[in-house]
């Protein structure tokens, strides 16, 4: 390996073949290429691109850079992921009615970082649940209840944790190949054979637009088939938050609400279509999601997993059981009229404000802190009614969150809500 000749290559516009970028990412694992020579390459790729093919051969190399999970002995494996959004909690609907279907669901997740939430965050707030198991313990727990979810190893794709780090203080967080590789590394490393993605746009995603998000997709899709897996893709608009609850405790809540059968419609509508790609790429007829849903097998799936893992599962029966801050502070609306926007990002960002999500790695999180949207888009509202409730700890953020949840909405005489799911890349 010799890294400047690589780099320039790039810098050039050269295409990388499979050989080459093995080498690379082995050596800067192993330490013998150095941050500023790999932060050299990326600013290289962010400018030059690269081509399908390359993308697909870097994720795997990527994906190879540690330990890989083999779940082959568990039958039809799924994973599903989302590319980030606010109030996002379709996994604790989706990955339940899976496991009640007879699929495996055996899925590491994150915690979130700035204005997104993670779904570890969300489900710590369960008392006694824990993300930390063992490669014994995950692969015990699907055999036996169907249903997994781990924080991330660091041992699962290392190249992606060390490249992620200098991307992001880099400046080339958005470029298409990086961002594919990163999400698909993780996804080929855990193992599931079966890959769905909800890739959301919007101003509360990373990805701002349809067309970009599409070329997003596209492409995962393409790694994921390069790799012999089967990989769909759901592109969901994340205009406005996802649901109406935002936090951690509180959409813990919304899901259970949701798996009962009294959640809001559009988290119940793009949790049924992730289910039944899912279900169709297993051959699955995916009458069955609403099946289990409706008899309480999903219900009942969510509660094993949720005790499985040490958390008390009397919270699927008592939801109060997950404890939300107790002051609460409602913000009223300004003027009569129709909520014709709903920014979707200045709610992330109220809801960071109040302790709810963290700005760096590693900080402590206040998972009883969040928001809940009374009012949405195309919702008719009057002065003085309110718009969103705010639960925080004695005002910390409280005047911030105020001020960017009341600029989240704007009004109009009449407001089309925007449609849910944009269309699907399989």
């Amino acid at each position: 390996m010799h890294p400047v000749d690589f780099i320039e290559r790039k810098r050039d516009g050269a295409a990388h073949d499979a050989a080459e970028l093995q080498d690379w990412i082995s050596a800067y694992v192993a330490g013998e290429v150095p941050d500023y020579q790999m932060a050299a390459w990326l600013m290289a790729v962010y400018f030059q691109g690269m081509t399908p093919a390359e993308t697909s051969e870097l994720t795997l190399a990527m994906a190879h850079s540690g330990e890989t999970l083999d779940l082959s002995t568990l039958g039809k494996t799924v994973d599903k992921h989302s590319s980030g959004g606010v109030g996002d909690k379709t996994t604790l609907v989706v990955a339940p009615i899976l496991a009640a279907a007879g699929l495996v669901v055996a899925k590491m997740s994150g915690r979130g970082l700035a204005h997104t939430g993670g779904t570890i965050d969300k489900l710590e707030s369960i008392p006694g649940w824990r993300a930390e198991l063992s490669d014994e313990e995950f692969m015990r727990q699907a055999r036996t209840v169907g249903l997994v979810i781990s924080g991330q190893s660091k041992n699962l794709a290392p190249a992606d944790g060390k490249m992620y780090a200098l991307r992001d203080v880099t400046g080339t967080v958005p470029s298409i190949p990086l961002i594919a590789s990163s999400i698909m590394s993780k996804k080929l490393a855990a193992g599931a054979s079966i890959i769905t993605l909800d890739v959301k746009v919007g101003k509360g995603a990373f990805m701002k637009d349809v067309a970009h998000a599409r070329e997003l997709a596209r492409l995962m899709v393409q790694i994921g088939r390069h790799a012999g897996r089967e990989v769909r893709a759901v592109l969901s608009q994340m205009d406005q938050p996802l649901g109406r609850a935002v936090g951690n405790a509180i959409e813990v809540r919304e899901a259970i609400a949701t798996l009962r059968g009294e959640g809001p419609r559009d988290l119940s509508e793009l949790s049924l279509a992730l289910a039944a790609e899912a279900m169709q790429a297993a051959g699955i007829d995916t009458e069955l999601a609403r099946q289990v849903w409706d008899d309480g097998s999903a219900l009942t799936k969510l509660r094993d997993f949720i005790t499985a893992q040490g958390g008390d599962g009397r919270v699927v029966e008592e939801p109060q059981r997950l404890e939300l801050a107790a002051d609460v502070e409602e913000v009223l609306a300004a003027q009569d009229g129709v909520v014709a926007q709903l920014d979707a990002y200045k709610i992330g960002i109220a809801a960071l404000r109040l302790g709810g999500g963290r700005e760096s790695k590693g900080a402590r999180i206040d998972h009883g802190v969040g928001i809940y949207l009374e009012k949405k888009i195309g919702d008719r509202v009057s002065a003085g009614e309110p718009l969103a409730r705010l639960y925080h700890r004695r005002g910390k953020g409280l005047s911030e969150a105020v001020e960017l949840v009341t600029a989240a909405y704007s009004y109009g005489d009449s407001a089309v809500e925007p449609p849910l799911i944009l269309e699907v890349v399989a």
